[in-house]
């Protein structure tokens, strides 16, 4: 699968992040997204960052208190979903599914071995392009989130971060509480498996199923904007396609066209067969919310003419549109099915 969007931040951490600072650090305010689930792309991030650590007050350990302020709401559905889980160990696994939907610069996963269980933390930018206190803003919000489950007074077994450390040692054995390593193999909080496991006293599984249901929507409409299909797809949404040409998506994308073009034939897909769809999903809507005439339907889907129309929609619904009309829509067959000047040779313009 061919990665068009560059790694994106959700706008809810963003805001969490300066809201966690003393004084906002001069970064975006929250008019400057719609949503918390509008994204930011991560060199944005990184820009907000520079504010955060060039602030006046900002220290080695910023990323560290930063990241022990989160709240739930600043995960967006993540931290609600955490708050639902029935054990950390799901808690973990819940992170490891659905951290994308915070942020796809990094990835969670869970190891269990030897009693123990490992939440490891990778940046999937490279070290260049992540500060240290960002990991230590990710890490110490990951403990902070197993702390809304377990009680504040829980501490993991051990932390450790793949940097080295900078500034004292009190502070991460204060906000963490437990012995801290540094230049390791891996960012890692370390947790005993009976913690893990243990599970809480109150649990509402149709609570917690509902919001997976939920992150389950977010995470895969965030899949299909990372591929050149689904930015494509996105594109036709609102093209005009009577003239709609791979170059339109290609400029939005910053690709020549037959970069799309490979990118999407890599997909399982090519230009043709997308504009096919998202004609027959426009005539489909068309048909059923509309009392439009064939031939005027026919422009609007990018097709030449009312015999086209028909030829292509029969082709996609097998029925002719006039009783897909009157089967979905309740209109007769004739409000739609009779062309005006019909082009007896139109043909598809695809």
């Amino acid at each position: 699968m061919s990665t068009i969007e560059p790694p994106s931040v959700t706008a809810s951490y963003a805001l969490a992040v300066l809201s966690a600072t003393e004084d906002g650090a001069g970064g975006p305010s929250s008019g400057s997204w719609a949503l918390p689930t509008d994204r930011l792309q991560y060199g944005e991030m990184r820009a907000m960052w520079d504010a955060v650590l060039d602030a006046r007050d900002a220290g080695p350990h910023t990323g560290l208190l930063v990241g022990d302020r989160i709240r739930p709401e600043g995960l967006h559905i993540l931290g609600h979903l955490v708050l639902t889980c029935a054990s950390l160990a799901d808690a973990a696994r819940a992170a490891e599914r659905y951290h994308p939907l915070v942020s796809q610069a990094g990835t969670v996963t869970l190891h269990r071995r030897d009693g123990v269980g490992r939440i490891c933390y990778r940046p999937t930018v490279g070290p260049a392009a992540m500060y240290p206190q960002q990991v230590e803003a990710v890490v110490s919000s990951m403990v902070r989130a197993a702390r809304w489950l377990a009680g504040d007074d829980w501490a993991p077994l051990a932390v450790s971060f793949v940097h080295p450390r900078a500034g004292s040692a009190e502070p991460y054995a204060r906000v963490l509480g437990c012995p801290v390593t540094f230049d390791a193999p891996e960012n890692a909080i370390t947790v005993a498996d009976e913690d893990l496991d243990r599970r809480r006293p109150l649990y509402d599984p149709t609570l917690n199923a509902l919001h997976r249901a939920y992150a389950d929507r977010l995470l895969h409409q965030l899949s299909a904007a990372s591929t050149a299909a689904g930015r494509v797809r996105q594109w036709l949404e609102h093209a005009a396609l009577e003239d709609a040409g791979p170059e339109g998506p290609a400029k939005e994308l910053n690709l020549s066209v037959r970069t799309l073009r490979r990118a999407l034939q890599a997909e399982g897909t090519s230009w043709r067969a997308l504009l096919d769809s998202a004609r027959h999903g426009r005539a489909r809507r068309l048909l059923e919310t509309t009392d439009l005439p064939l031939d005027r339907i026919a422009p609007l889907v990018g097709l030449s003419g009312a015999t086209a129309l028909v030829r292509a929609f029969t082709r996609w619904e097998g029925m002719p549109p006039g009783a897909f009309r009157s089967r979905h829509s309740g209109h007769s067959q004739d409000s739609g099915e009779r062309p005006a000047s019909p082009a007896p040779d139109a043909a598809d313009s695809g």
